[in-house]
């Protein structure tokens, strides 16, 4: 084959090649959750997901520790995959567990750090509680997807590097009138977008102290 033949037959392949590349932008997503009477609320669970974002892998464990008979925190959002390990920093012993259907577990009587974290491996609620100090409650929220975040005190989560795609928005909170509902809607993640106002029916009576 000539040198011109050999041009020819390579130009479509190279213009194949440069029309079907593109690149693919990130954004910050800015999520802005209020209760029905516009009350700012912290802790909500906020997360993004489409047909991309399920089954990666996780890119840490986490901590979630009982210090002054809490957990702390006592609310918090992990990846499927996660493994949390639960420290005891207080002087007395602990005994965690976990009826819910995500994940049942127990860790008996202990102090200081159990010898291997759990493992959160299915999306779900998992509430949390000590059988020594009835008063110790804490929520872990698991979801399929490395996009999400936790609202600060002024009700606002901040979702880094979300690819520029269209998602289904998705926003739970542990004290829902409607026990377990999550809040959806449908959005398109531009690096323009202004924060996306979110508002939840909220039973003030199971907010915790001081939220």
């Amino acid at each position: 084959m000539t040198t011109l033949a050999c041009y020819r037959a390579l130009v479509p392949l190279t213009l194949l090649v440069l029309f079907g590349m593109h690149q693919v932008y990130a954004a910050e997503l800015l999520v802005e959750v209020q209760d029905s009477k516009g009350a700012k609320l912290k802790d909500a669970v906020v997360f993004v997901e489409n047909t991309k974002t399920a089954g990666i892998a996780p890119t840490a464990g986490y901590e979630l520790e009982q210090k002054s008979k809490q957990f702390n925190p006592q609310v918090s959002v992990v990846q499927v995959g996660t493994s949390i390990n639960f420290p005891n920093r207080d002087k007395v012993r602990h005994h965690v567990y976990s009826f819910s259907p995500a994940k049942k577990f127990e860790l008996k009587l202990y102090s200081g750090v159990p010898a291997n974290p759990v493992l959160f491996d299915k999306a779900g609620t998992v509430v949390l509680g000590c059988n020594i100090h009835d008063t110790m409650l804490a929520y872990v929220y698991i979801v399929d997807t490395p996009y999400f975040a936790k609202t600060d005190s002024n009700g606002v989560a901040k979702l880094a590097n979300v690819p520029e795609e269209n998602y289904i928005l998705k926003v739970w909170h542990y004290a829902l009138q409607q026990e377990n509902k999550v809040v959806e809607q449908s959005i398109s993640v531009k690096s323009s977008n202004k924060a996306i106002p979110v508002k939840l029916e909220i039973n003030h009576a199971n907010l915790i102290q001081g939220e």
